[in-house]
Formats: structure tokens, sequence, C-alpha cells
């Protein structure tokens, strides 16, 4: 009877064990040895390869989530970025859904967590990085393994790329960097690099102090060849806005103002002494803010940057005023003698041009010996021809010739100051207004 009752007993456990582990029975609760079981029959029982793909063509969704915009320097032409890309991929080596499949029911562990020291990943590097062109890895980054074997992996680094700069407009320019990921080792045969849904993610971006992010997108490129292979690549690009205040008070208004000192030489007297000295220190100030600009542009002739044309051409009117002042004053002390016929018509024309009307030397002067009388109406012809040869011109001299010069100077350089600066801001707030 005991026998018997043994027998019914050890029949009960083997029927409620074949029960609970039958489709229909309740997987068993989330444990730690249950993911241990789990873990070591994936990799350890099914003789899991990291050095074997997935699949014959494996597929990886790429995104990129963008930081903050640490730096562009204009200069060397490089770009800093701080982000990480989202790769996925499916790897149904690693997968649990299928319980006929695994020594247990498994469905209670919902997610994997591993590093690549264990599982597959994709050799990846960013092509145009000016740090260090190398595999982007990192095992202390965990991967998220779901239960159908797909892979979600994250890696964060701060990436320096080459961004070649358009100088045009500096400093109210823009640029456009793109960041470039392509296979290594594995072909386009192989491994190829689609975009996820998003290419480029922004809910986390910071923004920078000087640069602007005015868009940032992902652009289907061509597959890079080398050696006759086809390699998938992908590429992210992002378009950047220099901000002006900074450099619209401390570069632009600067050199507009000092511009705008260069005429005042002209108005200085001669007898001041001070000419010269004046347009000497004008011109190493224009000298000193042109090293400066260069200083911060890069040495490059795909692209001319108009602010340099206008310091260029600032610096030739400084340049040429040092040379007329030394003819002003050179001629002022010549003191009262009187021009040469050709010099006095030159004289005599820059005074109608600057419409100078106190000069004596540009008016007739009547002989007073010649007496008109007033009640005369009408002159013979011959007596008219005779009043006018006893009409006598003042002669100009070497003084008042460079007076009328200085003066004439003074509204000239006025005049190619003010429509050079005009021109060169109405093309930078154009260009700008229509960023």
């Amino acid at each position: 009877m005991i026998g018997r009752i043994i027998k019914l007993y050890i029949l009960f456990c083997l029927a409620l064990s074949v029960y609970s582990q039958s489709p229909g029975g309740s997987p068993p609760t989330y444990s730690r040895s249950l993911e241990t079981a789990l873990r070591t029959e994936l990799f350890t029982t099914n003789t899991y390869s990291v050095l074997q793909r997935p699949e014959d063509r494996t597929r990886v969704k790429v995104s990129m989530t963008l930081l903050t915009v640490n730096d562009m320097d204009i200069k060397t032409q490089i770009m800093s970025v701080s982000g990480y890309f989202s790769l996925s991929w499916l790897d149904d080596r690693l997968s649990w859904t299928n319980t006929s499949a695994t020594s247990q029911d498994y469905t209670n562990v919902r997610f994997l967590f591993s590093t690549e020291t264990y599982v597959w990943k994709p050799a990846l590097i960013v092509e145009n990085s000016v740090d260090s062109i190398s595999v982007i890895t990192d095992k202390n980054i965990p991967m998220r393994i779901n239960p159908i074997g797909n892979i979600e992996w994250n890696p964060t680094g701060i990436y320096l790329v080459s961004c070649s700069s358009d100088i045009t407009y500096y400093p109210l320019d823009q640029q456009t960097c793109t960041i470039k990921l392509t296979t290594w080792g594995y072909t386009n045969n192989e491994i190829y690099l689609v975009y996820d849904t998003k290419p480029i993610e922004l809910g986390f971006y910071s923004e920078n102090g000087e640069w602007v992010l005015v868009s940032a997108s992902g652009e289907q490129v061509q597959d890079k060849s080398r050696g006759g292979q086809s390699f998938s690549s992908l590429s992210f690009s992002i378009t950047l806005r220099r901000r002006p205040l900074f450099h619209a008070l401390n570069t632009i208004l600067p050199v507009v103002l000092m511009a705008f000192l260069i005429p005042m030489v002209y108005r200085l007297p001669v007898d001041s002494g001070e000419k010269i000295g004046y347009s000497l220190t004008v011109l190493l100030a224009y000298a000193v803010y042109l090293t400066l600009i260069s200083d911060n542009i890069p040495s490059t002739s795909v692209s001319v940057c108009y602010l340099t044309v206008y310091l260029v051409i600032v610096l030739g009117l400084g340049v040429l005023s040092v040379v007329f002042v030394i003819l002003v004053i050179s001629t002022f002390h010549l003191g009262d003698k009187p021009v040469s016929s050709c010099l006095g018509a030159i004289g005599r024309l820059i005074a109608k041009i600057i419409c100078n009307d106190k000069c004596s030397c540009c008016h007739k002067k009547q002989n007073p010996d010649t007496v008109t009388p007033i009640t005369e109406s009408k002159k013979l012809p011959a007596e008219m021809q005779l009043e006018d040869d006893e009409i006598t011109e003042t002669p100009m001299t070497y003084q008042a010739f460079s007076v009328l010069l200085d003066r004439f100077l003074f509204y000239a350089y006025l005049t190619i100051v003010t429509v050079t600066t005009f021109l060169f801001s109405l093309l930078g707030f154009v260009h700008f207004a229509s960023l």
C-alpha cells in the first residue's frame, strides 16, 4: 500500500513537471539564474562566434545624435562635434522567442546586455576624421539585445573632421561640414549601411556660443571604392552660421571707422607738422588689422575673403595718401613762386571741380588804370578787344596749388572710401539676409 502511494506521488510530480514545461504552462519568472542560463545557452552551448557576421549580407541601420558643436575652426578647417551613433542590426543567433529551439521558455527575459567582446559588430570608420582614423570601438558601451535578436549599440565620441571652409563672406559666413561614415574590411556585398527613420537626432542638442545650427541631415552618397571593391558609406551634413555680433563690434566697425580717418589727413594744415605722422599712424593701424584678420582665415586660394579685399583697398589708399601728403608738403614749401602754365591749368581745373570760389588766382583781375564809363551802353568791337587785353590773370603760386590739391584729395578720398564701404557693406548684408 505504501509503495503504491509512493509510485502515484512520483507519477504526479512527473506529470506536473511535464505540464509546467508544456506550451500551455506559464513560463518561468525572471531571475538572475534564468538570465545566466540564457546567456550560457546562446553564447556557449550554441557556440556563438564573434568573428562571424549574422548573415551573408547584413543590413545596419545608422543614425546620429548630435549633442553639441564644440568648435568650427575655419583656419585649420576642422569641425569638432560631440555625439553618438545609433547602430542596429539583426542577429538571429541571439534570438530566444522560439521556445522549441531553446531548452526552456525564456519569454520573461525581455532584454540581454552584452559588449563587443562577446557580440559581433560592424567595423565602421569616420572617413574624414583628422584625429585618428580607426574602427569605432568601445568595450565599455553595452549592447542591447531584444528577444528577436535585434541589437542596438550607441558608441559615443568627440569627432574631429575636416571641413572645407568658404571664407568669401567672413565674418558673415555660413559653413557646411560632413561626417562621412563607411565600412572597413566588409564590402558592400557583406555589410550595407542605411539611414534609420531619422538620420540625425537633435533632441539633446546644446547651442554653441559662436555658431548657430542651421540644419542637419543625412545625405545619400555613392559607395566608396577601394582596390576595386565597393564599400557602403553614409554622410551626415551639418550647416552652421556664425553669430555676427562679436565680429561686427570687434572687426567690421573698427575697420570702417579707421577707413574714414584716412581722408582727414588732408584737413590738417601743412604748418601743423602732423600730416606725415598722422598718415603713417593710420597706415600702420590698418596693416595691424590686416595681419590679425589674416591669422583667422585659412591660407587658401579657393575663395577670396571680401573683407580682406576691402582692407587691401583701404591699405592701398593709405599708402597713396602718404605719397600725396609728401607731395603736398613739398609743394607748399616752395612758397610764393608761380607755378608753370601746365600746373596752373591743373589748379584751375581742380578749383572748378571742388567749386572753390575763394581762389583769387582763378578769377580775372581788372587793370586799375582802365576806367569804364558807367553811361557807356555800346562798345565797338575794337574797344572790347582792347579792354580784354588790359584784363590780366593773377598767377597761381605753389602754396595756393598745394592748398587746392589738399582740398581736392580730401573730397576724392572721402568719396572713394564712402562708396567702397557702402558697396562692401551692402554685399555682406544682402548675403547675410539671404541665409
